[in-house]
């Protein structure tokens, strides 16, 4: 898909991975924008909204909206795409990007567990929900969502992560099958780790600071070659291709490296 005269929503779009998007997109001329984010970044939410209404620092004006939004309750995903629909007449793009990251095993609070799985599971099935039925109606549409390195492999500080994203990406599997006949088209975005707020402050190493961490627009230009070419993957760390083929082909050998690599790394439990 050409980004040209499309309308796009972006979800977790005040900072990081979702902000640098809206500013690499808005290099593609965009019809328009509905951003949002939670209530606390308003704010930074507006700023960006501004900034690309205004088309500052060389960027061309694309007329953007900003809306408070928690994605894990459906009638505020569903609220966006009406808003889209409202002001640019369809959504083309849903970018289902917000998310969060909390340690924890299978002993993390029954609330970290639903957290998770609203913001990064059933957020996707809202705007599937709200998007769909139009983009069948017209024959074509673009469903992204973010999910991680971690729903192909696993984040060895975090069960509630690793599961809620790879589930993320099931469900966007599931979405490809069923409705590629339709027209639509799905990816997901599956990075390691980038310089993002969402890592700042995290101590320690991990498998994904092994490999290095990228900047925000550094990916927001990987993604936009991978929603150009229609790619289902889009990995901004290409070497994570590796690693799911190699765990694919030997899953015992892989499960017993993962092993000693978290005892390495100090973060195996038990």
């Amino acid at each position: 898909m050409k980004l040209q005269d499309r309308t796009i929503v972006i979800t977790g779009a005040a900072s990081g991975i979702g902000r640098a998007a809206a500013l690499r997109f808005a290099r593609e001329r965009p019809r328009g924008f509905v951003l949002a984010d939670l209530p606390a970044a308003g704010a930074a939410l507006q700023a960006l909204a501004d900034e690309l209404s205004a088309g500052a620092n060389g960027l061309p004006a694309v007329p953007a909206v900003a809306l408070a939004a928690d994605v894990g309750v459906e009638a505020q995903v569903a609220a966006l795409a009406a808003a889209a629909e409202q002001r640019f007449g369809r959504v083309d793009l849903f970018f289902s990007n917000a998310g969060i990251i909390r340690d924890g095993d299978e002993n993390a609070p029954e609330a970290h567990w639903t957290l998770n799985w609203q913001v990064h599971v059933m957020a996707h099935v809202y705007a599937a929900r709200a998007v769909l039925p139009g983009m069948k109606a017209r024959g074509e549409g673009y469903l992204l969502s973010t999910a991680s390195a971690a729903g192909l492999l696993t984040s060895l500080p975090s069960a509630t992560y690793a599961v809620s994203k790879h589930a993320a990406i099931a469900f966007a599997e599931w979405l490809a099958i069923q409705h590629g006949g339709d027209g639509i088209r799905v990816s997901v975005l599956c990075p390691q780790a980038v310089d993002t707020p969402m890592i700042a402050g995290r101590t320690g190493s991990s498998a994904a600071r092994n490999d290095g961490v990228i900047s925000a627009e550094a990916l927001a230009d990987v993604l936009v070659e991978g929603i150009d070419s229609e790619r289902f993957l889009i990995l901004p760390h290409p070497q994570v291709l590796t690693y799911f083929q190699r765990k694919a082909q030997d899953y015992d050998r892989w499960l017993d490296g993962m092993r000693r690599f978290a005892g390495k790394l100090g973060l195996r439990r038990g």
